[in-house]
């Protein structure tokens, strides 16, 4: 889907649209979470939309000892229980093809050349093959490098082979280097495809329609009207059983780098000059190169971390996070991260954005919310207010994607008395659309060869640089107490100190 499309999800996914060319999907990790949860269910609606090939085939990868149609019952499990045992949901569960092997196993890629030669033959898929590595990230170079040796990787007579990698992409800026090198040694950046599944949210992708296609808001898109940028992603569930990973990535790593730049990036780029893909990614990297790189001193007084305690989430009582299934019981992880950071550039000097990302808080929440500056002379300042503050601009992504707008309106009766007025709206409701998983549109994007909506190698690299000062810091520096706060709140105290320093505070969410 080209960034710049005005059509909302539901639209594109309803509307008559030409579907994707013939091509063959092969999932490394087919027996994982990510395939049953989120890929099946978006390449279902994407059949049912018109929008997947006819001639289009799945061929999953993994270690598990599974027949054919064990594949095929698990990868459909997560379907929604009214499209089951449809005309539609009989032809998609057919696509489903199952080879067991190790991606260490060069014997394993081998079976798979054969097995996609005869599905060429069979489903005329044309010879065009995506690959999605839905797999832990110590295997992305491996799985990459095996696709080369095999020749699944080479692109002749018009067919295409893409790869698609999931995050995260690195664990720092040295490990993000490697693994492009390792990764370009074999794929030309064109083939690549580092996806960042909230990029497929409606409310991220609007953005840019948002502030490029309404002439009233781009022109007080700048650091003459707007005071500063708040991006909150809160989480309410914990590490679930991802316990050994994230004890060694933590918040900042699995979070900051990925997710919350690609909104910091979006929310701050200047228009490109078309919508094509490297004309927006072009204007991406230069927000994230421009972006203040922190030194040591400023590590200590611009960023807070924390970890949760035990607490309560929707009335149930939670562990602390050092109780939780393979984390240590002195972990010194943080499961909660805040910054605040300068964009030294024309547009957004003297500007700070501040952003936090947690788990176990009291709402799932993620939104960009843009505080404009007050007024210069307060000429109500003696009327009776009920709630009167600067304008904010919010553009929440989760759990529902909406858009508000807030402003000061005179409250209906004799007496002059000003108040907040919240003017918003939903998608789901304007547009009558139905809830999706966010993978469709980028899963769509794949097929058809838009790599808008993705991150390029330089992209990810910047975020890592932003980031890389923080973590050597925090290394070197134990947490002096952890755990700081409780779950079911929003962060620990020194998360509001940040802004408290500025004359700030973080915009209250409600439920």
């Amino acid at each position: 889907m080209s960034a710049g499309a005005t059509a909302s999800q539901e639209n594109l996914l309803q509307q008559p649209g030409k579907a994707a060319g013939p091509c063959a999907m092969v999932i490394f990790g087919a027996s994982g979470d990510l395939t049953k949860r989120k890929l099946v269910p978006a390449l279902f609606n994407l059949a049912k939309a018109n929008l997947l090939p006819k001639n289009f085939i799945v061929v999953g990868v993994a270690h598990d000892e599974l027949t054919q149609e064990q594949f095929r019952d698990q990868a459909t499990q997560f379907l929604a229980t009214a499209d089951r045992n449809t005309e539609a949901s009989d032809w998609f569960g057919q696509r489903f093809l199952y080879e067991r092997g190790s991606f260490a196993d060069a014997s394993t890629f081998s079976l798979l050349v054969d097995r996609l030669k005869k599905v060429d033959e069979e489903f005329k898929t044309g010879g065009n093959y995506l690959f999605y590595l839905a797999t832990a990230p110590r295997f992305f170079a491996q799985i990459v490098q095996q696709l080369g040796a095999a020749g699944l990787s080479n692109e002749e007579q018009g067919r295409w082979r893409r790869v698609v990698i999931e995050k995260p992409f690195g664990s720092d800026l040295e490990s993000a280097q490697t693994l492009n090198r390792q990764i370009k040694s074999v794929l030309a950046e064109r083939q690549i495809y580092r996806i960042d599944h909230y990029l497929g949210k409606e409310t991220v992708q609007n953005i840019l329609v948002f502030r490029f296609d309404n002439a009233i808001f781009e022109p007080i898109w700048n650091r003459r009207y707007i005071d500063h940028v708040q991006i909150t992603n809160a989480e309410t569930v914990g590490v679930e059983q991802r316990g050994g990973y994230f004890d060694n990535a933590g918040t900042l790593r699995d979070m900051v780098p990925n997710h919350v730049m690609q909104l910091l990036s979006l929310t701050a780029m200047e228009a490109p000059v078309s919508f094509q893909a490297d004309a927006v990614r072009n204007e991406q990297a230069k927000v994230l190169h421009a972006i203040q790189p922190l030194d040591s001193e400023e590590v200590l007084h611009v960023t807070v971390r924390g970890q949760y305690g035990e607490g309560l989430i929707a009335d149930q009582k939670v562990p602390a996070y050092r109780a939780e299934p393979g984390v240590s019981p002195e972990s010194r992880t943080e499961t909660f991260a805040a910054l605040k950071l300068n964009i030294d550039n024309w547009r957004w000097a003297g500007v700070p954005f501040y952003l936090r990302t947690g788990k176990r808080m009291a709402e799932r929440h993620t939104e960009i919310t843009i505080h404009f500056k007050r007024t210069p002379f307060a000429i109500f300042q003696h009327a009776p207010v009920r709630k009167l503050h600067a304008n904010q601009l919010v553009i929440q992504i989760q759990p529902a994607e909406a858009i508000s707008l807030s402003f000061g309106a005179k409250i209906p009766g004799p007496v002059l008395r000003v108040g907040s007025v919240d003017m918003s709206f939903e998608y789901t409701k304007y547009f009558k659309a139905e809830a999706y998983t966010g993978y469709e549109v980028l899963l769509y994007d794949c097929m058809i060869g838009d790599p808008t909506l993705f991150q390029r190698a330089d992209m990810v690299e910047a975020g890592w640089r932003v980031v890389d000062p923080i973590l050597d810091v925090w290394k070197v520096l134990p947490p002096r107490r952890f755990p700081n706060y409780a779950a079911g709140s929003w962060g620990p105290k020194e998360a509001d100190e940040l802004l408290a320093r500025d004359e700030r505070e973080w915009r209250k969410i409600e439920p």
